[in-house]
């Protein structure tokens, strides 16, 4: 490990990142788990990654800056594999495998994204505008879901705040609403009447502007893959992953706080904030740990979950005074 100088954060050091090939022998292994344990969650989750078609390779991303940035945690890096087989999108299906069996023929290019609202400067960028707008880095961060699992993901891209720095928001932006791909003829999953499409997302402009909340073009050294929200998706790593909209085509700046998708679809079980919280369950389920999905094994301990996600020092003050019961 090092510390970055300029930030004082322990870093991990890029020989340190898991490679893919190390975990390659773990197939065969997880076959013989999922038939012994078929009837549990974990086995379930084994029999997935045992049986679903192999991930196909993506192209490096080029240009990645050395000098990485951001709050690094120094926990190993969830298996490739894993992060990319096992995952929330559903626009491709509610089930975890569906959006890597799914999702491999969305077309990514061409590709644009539009940035307007309570802004001095709107503009449309397509992709290769939009990735030279900062530096791009790789930033180790945890990701935390609301059902319980949670991963370490190797994130390629830079903060939020370079791209709502170009655009230069009025006096009156409070808000920053994300906007993400709802295209029938490529996502089965826009069938189904689990959400309103597309799906939406906001954040307090506060939020956005902080330097950990990273636009994301790539993972694991390479380009983001369809499942995880190719080509260009969000990561607020002390959120609860549904936060972090993928596959964003719309951001806008707004001074009124608005619906996001899963506040309108529940809720009582999905608040605006969804600050990853121990102290506040959901309906449904505690929050007060959860399972790194990676460390198999039937009696694997779970973690107790930290408050912000384990990114309470770097975050924390933006929720100075407020209720965090009340606004969840």
């Amino acid at each position: 490990m090092y510390f970055h100088r300029d930030r004082g954060f322990a870093q991990p050091a890029a020989s340190e990142i898991t490679p893919q090939s190390v975990y390659q022998s773990r197939r065969e292994w997880l076959r013989h788990l999922a038939l012994a344990a078929a009837g549990s969650s974990l086995g379930a989750f084994a029999a997935r990654d045992a049986l679903a078609a192999p991930i196909p390779p993506r192209a490096a991303l080029e240009g990645v800056h050395s000098d990485i940035g951001g709050a690094q945690t120094m926990e190993k890096p969830t298996a490739h594999e894993d992060a990319t087989g096992y995952n929330n999108f559903y626009e491709f299906g509610t089930d975890k495998a569906d959006p890597s069996q799914r999702a491999q023929s969305l077309k990514t290019q061409p590709w644009t994204v539009s940035v307007d609202g309570e802004v001095k400067s709107p503009r449309r960028f397509d992709l290769d505008a939009l990735m030279k707008l900062g530096a791009i880095e790789e930033r180790v961060y945890r990701l935390r879901c609301v059902e319980g699992w949670s991963m370490v993901i190797p994130w390629l891209g830079w903060s939020l705040s370079h791209l709502i720095k170009a655009v230069e928001p009025s006096g009156s932006a409070r808000f920053v609403q994300f906007v993400t791909l709802a295209d029938a003829t490529q996502m089965p999953g826009l069938g189904s009447r689990v959400l309103d499409w597309p799906y939406v997302e906001a954040l307090r402009l506060d939020e956005a502007m902080h330097p950990l909340t990273m636009l994301v073009f790539g993972m694991y050294g390479q380009v983001l893959p369809p499942q995880n929200g190719a080509p260009v998706r969000l990561a607020v790593p002390w959120k609860y992953g549904f936060k972090s909209a993928k596959s964003i085509v719309g951001i806008r700046l707004l001074a009124q706080q608005p619906g996001t998708s899963w506040e309108k679809a529940a809720p009582r079980e999905y608040g605006f904030y969804s600050n990853v919280n121990p102290n506040v369950d959901h309906p449904r389920w505690s929050q007060a740990s959860e399972r790194r999905i990676g460390e198999d094994g039937l009696f694997a301990k779970k973690r107790r979950t930290l408050p912000f996600n384990g990114y309470a020092a770097q975050v924390g003050a933006l929720y100075a005074g407020m209720d965090l019961r009340k606004f969840f």
